[in-house]
């Protein structure tokens, strides 16, 4: 396939290089443009950071489920003070000191699909009173094993053990999409700054062939082959195509700009793009595209978490406040003595068991009406879901769509340039040559060849950014025939 301009850009490449007093110039292609955003991009970075974020929270979930050790202890805790005693009924005040030591040791359990904790302790506890020695100042629990059991009350831990697997996934899926729409926005800076390459290429052409009309039309003027009127306009465009070199320059420098602050380029040098060539097309299947999507996008993991977030909801309502009933069973050893080694000999038995309940009577229909109110946000949740899922679906399948249209449509914009650069190069020689004398035939011609120029580069432009969209929504490079995946190096 023939691309318009490329010999330009051929021509600015070889003069490219160094020269004295010339700013350095950066040749950079569209692929190698993607490959910088993806990695120093300030959105790259961004989508870095947050799934960073969303691992250490996976991870910290993942910890909340094991087992916890720690250790509490307060030695010494000293109490020295004047309290009021009472003897033989003569109240009095009296100074006292108590020194007292304790230390736990605890290992906890959470029960997630129950929702108790289970917790193993081991305790040692020691009170002097200087004023009234206790003879049996060390008590010690060497072991104990407690479990705490709601039995009726909401279970957040049940409820997370199904939402945050999904979080975790959906946060990797939405780190490659996050790349690839790092990509389609790479792609939009650089073809906005090849269109203005392209832009500024063609206002430079059009000043040389207007200043060439323009000084041919002053001698045929003087000849009197032409009007003057003929001879202004002419001038006229001639001025115009000065001031679009100048707006051409300074759209330059402003795309210019934008695409090295996206990719964060640091360097003083310019950068010449050069335009996409030998593309190879291919056709995507739409089911195909669509059922991809379906498994693989992060919306798809979204419509599930949106689900259960709902349906958590309900279940909240229905048990919280309401009939309620916890159990608390302890089982261990316990002994005191006048030393520690005492306090650790022949311990005797621990138990504890008790059973609390909370039984509401009368709450006026305060838990009825949450209940009713959860249901019907998780009705709202489940249309809003359906409906958002037959749209994405639906996205997908006409995006592949257009993009099978753009090998025609990029062919129809390379036929038009071509059929438009010719015209106008006949029509302009026969001007040249005096076979027409009416400026305006060539104007139009003229204007017709830039617009035709400028559109094929923008037929180029779809074909890539729809070919970055359908990676982001299928997770599948459909180019190389394989999956996206998910590189655990971003932790780096």
């Amino acid at each position: 396939m023939r691309y318009p301009g490329f010999l330009f850009f051929l021509i600015m490449l070889c003069l490219g290089f160094n020269a004295a007093g010339q700013p350095r110039v950066r040749n950079l292609t569209l692929e190698e443009s993607i490959e910088i955003a993806k990695s120093q991009s300030p959105d790259a970075l961004n989508a870095k950071q947050t799934f960073k974020t969303s691992y250490w929270d996976w991870r910290s979930f993942k910890a909340s489920n094991l087992p916890a050790l720690g250790l509490t202890a307060t030695a010494p805790n000293i109490n020295q003070s004047i309290s009021s005693q009472s003897i033989d009924g003569v109240q009095s005040y009296a100074a006292y000191k108590v020194i007292s030591a304790n230390a736990n040791l605890g290992l906890t359990q959470k029960i997630g699909i129950t929702g108790g904790t289970l917790s193993f302790n081991s305790t040692l506890s020691g009170v002097h009173n200087a004023n009234s020695p206790n003879p049996l100042p060390y008590v010690s629990v060497p072991i104990n094993v407690e479990l705490n059991q709601p039995l009726f009350t909401y279970n957040q831990f049940r409820w997370d053990r199904k939402i945050m697997p999904l979080k975790y996934i959906q946060a990797k899926r939405k780190y490659i999409e996050d790349i690839e729409q790092t990509s389609i926005t790479a792609s939009t800076y650089f073809f906005s700054l090849l269109q203005a390459q392209v832009e500024e290429k063609i206002a430079m052409i059009n000043l040389s062939n207007y200043d060439t009309l323009y000084h041919i039309a002053k001698g045929r003027y003087q000849l009197g082959k032409i009007a003057e009127n003929e001879l202004l306009t002419l001038e006229l465009s001639y001025l115009k195509a000065q001031a679009a070199v100048e707006n051409a320059d300074l759209d330059l420098d402003n795309a210019q700009f934008r695409f090295k602050s996206y990719l964060r380029l640091q360097d003083s040098s310019r950068v010449l793009l050069l335009p996409p060539g030998n593309i190879n097309f291919f056709k995507i299947d739409p089911i195909k595209a669509v059922d991809l999507a379906r498994a693989n996008s992060s919306n798809s993991l979204d419509f599930k978490k949106r689900l259960l977030d709902a349906a958590s909801a309900v279940n909240y309502a229905k048990l919280n406040g309401r009939f309620d009933a916890n159990v608390r069973a302890v089982v261990g050893l316990t002994q005191q003595g006048s030393s520690v080694r005492d306090a650790y000999y022949n311990p005797a038995d621990q138990r504890q068991f008790s059973l609390a309940l909370s039984i509401p009577i009368v709450d006026w229909g305060v838990a009825h009406g949450k209940i009713k109110m959860a249901q019907s946000q998780e009705d709202i949740v489940k249309t809003s879901v359906e409906q958002d899922a037959i749209d994405f679906e639906r996205n997908v399948y006409l995006k592949v769509v257009q993009f099978n249209m753009q090998q025609n449509q990029l062919k129809i914009a390379a036929k038009s340039d071509t059929v438009a650069r010719k015209s106008y190069e006949v029509t302009k020689g026969r001007y040249l040559i005096g076979k027409i004398n009416d400026i305006t035939n060539l104007n139009l011609s003229q204007i017709d060849q830039d617009n035709a120029q400028k559109n094929y580069y923008y037929a180029l432009q779809t074909f890539w950014t729809n070919y970055y969209e359908i990676r982001k929504l299928t997770h599948y490079d459909f180019r190389k025939n394989e999956a996206l995946q998910f590189d655990m190096q971003v932790m780096k």
